[in-house]
């Protein structure tokens, strides 16, 4: 296959909102050894993509600097060493970055086979929520059968994912969402409980229920003192990001007279050693849960790749249920 020399891309003109960015041309990035290169169909948007568009989350050394952390398509080229994959094959893919571009390159350990059954679109929704929500609920957090879960953000892509995988492996799951049709989807999507945080207490709902087991936080801020209350002894809490911010007054005398964990972590920082490794376990764990049906992503809307800044904005207003995708091809 004879590839182009340039390809469109999206990129940051400089920090700030959405308008920040803008069409360009790059040249196509070459695989290095142990990577494949992608001809994108679709790629994923993601609160991480904004948080660098307005200067808050810088790329790691070597990443590219456009943003696009995940997407699906069809490899076209393979670097020295790559086994199991041919030019052809059609993958999603968690990317360190560049996925606002027709071309992309992903270490071959991190691309994954498009489920059976399932389109390219949905396929780009699935790698950097899914590799957020297994390792940081499953692998991390070490739900179980039985165990009651809460998650922040019900109406998320994080929150849709870890409803589903949370309920599709035997927990009981709860869920805050902010309006009565985001906590009418978390339902629909496997929560026993929604929460409306503007109307309720979330901190009396878990208390009445004997606490929650484990709790994935997003939001931080005032939430971080109030998920200690909510959890039940011996319980974890996982923090995720921060949208209100990281710093709190907390009693850690709560955590040690009931023996609680906090913990957390970022995705894009770890080793392309520790994602193989959560990759594989997805592969094995939820991929056949997908390809039945069971567990799928939840689709917001769709936009051009030239209309990044509309998808952003779409994303930043809070309005949207599940995941927004750029139409790449």
């Amino acid at each position: 296959m004879t590839l182009p020399q340039v390809m469109r891309a999206i990129e940051i003109a400089e920090p700030g909102g959405p308008e920040m960015l803008r069409p360009t041309e790059r040249p196509v990035p070459v695989p290095q050894p142990g990577e494949v290169l992608i001809r994108l169909a679709y790629a994923g948007v993601n609160r991480p993509d904004a948080l660098q568009r307005a200067g808050s989350y810088a790329p790691p050394p070597q990443a590219s600097d456009l943003p696009g952390l995940e997407g699906a398509g069809e490899v076209v080229a393979l670097g020295e060493g790559v086994t199991g994959l041919k030019p052809g094959d059609q993958v999603c893919a968690l990317l360190p970055g560049g996925g606002y571009a027709d071309y992309v390159t992903a270490p071959a350990a991190h691309a994954l086979p498009v489920p059976e059954g399932m389109g390219l679109k949905q396929a780009a929704c699935l790698p950097e929520t899914f590799f957020t929500v297994w390792s940081n609920v499953f692998m991390r957090g070490g739900l179980t059968a039985g165990e009651r879960f809460l998650v922040h953000g019900g109406s998320s892509g994080i929150g849709t994912t870890a409803i589903q995988l949370a309920s599709a492996f035997g927990a009981r799951v709860f869920a805050t969402a902010g309006t009565p049709a985001k906590c009418a989807a978390c339902r629909a999507l496997g929560a026993d409980r929604a929460i409306d945080y503007r109307s309720e207490d979330f901190v009396d709902v878990l208390k009445a229920e004997g606490g929650a087991d484990l709790i994935l936080d997003m939001v931080g801020g005032d939430y971080l003192p109030r998920n200690v209350r909510a959890l039940a002894d011996e319980g974890r809490l996982v923090q995720i990001a921060f949208l209100q911010g990281p710093k709190v007054t907390l009693n850690f005398a709560h955590v040690m007279m009931r023996r609680l964990t906090i913990t957390g972590s970022t995705l894009r920082p770890q080793s392309d050693l520790a994602k193989a490794r959560i990759a594989a376990e997805l592969r094995e764990k939820v991929w056949p849960l997908l390809a039945s049906g069971r567990v799928a992503p939840v689709m917001d809307s769709e936009f051009d790749l030239t209309e990044a800044a509309r998808a952003h904005a779409r994303m930043e207003q809070g309005a949207h249920i599940g995941k927004i995708v750029l139409k790449v091809a």
